[in-house]
């Protein structure tokens, strides 16, 4: 990623699903929120794309899928840890669907590209839905084959079963956010946007 050239080294932050949750809400409020977790290149726009939405609880930017355990961000973006950059998302289950949060990250990658997104290539920035549960992966599977018909193409996108998260240091955390002109430069320098409108037309982006 354009980003690996700019970012200065991170603190190692690993945290779990319930760790997640648990920072933000109390045990009660907890079991009524429900976590889903994808891979979709870089993560600071997977984040972008999710944060803010109603009904969206916390979007994480991190690391899964690998075997070695909590690495740096060095070592994901250098392909040594066989990690997916990935962003979990803590949801109200009440306010928005599983379904459509699969909606909102399909149309913020191109699902064709089995080798990286947009200007971002290599292993660590394959696409993956990450999956808790056989009623995620039912529905993460039947979205996939919905993507597949509506684009008349093959979905290179993988469904996973999760496995353990480890979250990115803070300087990447609402990155769009509070970094705007970083990640401004970032986006022209990838064409990230042309690219995204020319795989979805004017679905890029779901607006829910």
């Amino acid at each position: 990623m354009i980003e690996d050239t700019l970012m200065p080294s991170i603190a190692r932050i690993a945290f779990t699903s319930a760790a997640v949750i648990a920072g933000s809400m109390t045990a009660a409020q907890a079991q009524q929120k429900a976590v889903a977790t994808f891979a979709g290149g870089c993560f600071w726009s997977i984040e972008k794309a999710f944060d803010g939405r109603p009904g969206v609880v916390s979007a994480v930017s991190g690391f899964m899928g690998g075997t070695t355990p909590d690495p740096t961000y060095q070592e994901v973006v250098r392909g040594r840890t066989g990690h997916l950059e990935a962003v979990q998302v803590v949801y109200d289950p009440a306010k928005i669907s599983y379904g459509q949060l699969l909606d909102i990250f399909w149309h913020d990658i191109d699902p064709t590209n089995a080798y990286g997104q947009f200007c971002d290539m290599g292993s660590q920035y394959e696409t993956a839905v990450f999956v808790n549960g056989a009623e995620q992966k039912r529905q993460a599977e039947a979205s996939k084959s919905e993507v597949a018909r509506e684009m008349k193409a093959e979905v290179a996108t993988k469904i996973l079963v999760a496995s353990a998260f480890t979250a990115a240091g803070p300087e990447h955390q609402d990155f769009a956010t509070t970094n705007p002109g970083h990640y401004a430069s970032y986006l022209r320098g990838c064409g990230r946007e042309s690219k995204l409108r020319a795989v979805w037309g004017s679905k890029a982006h779901a607006k829910l």
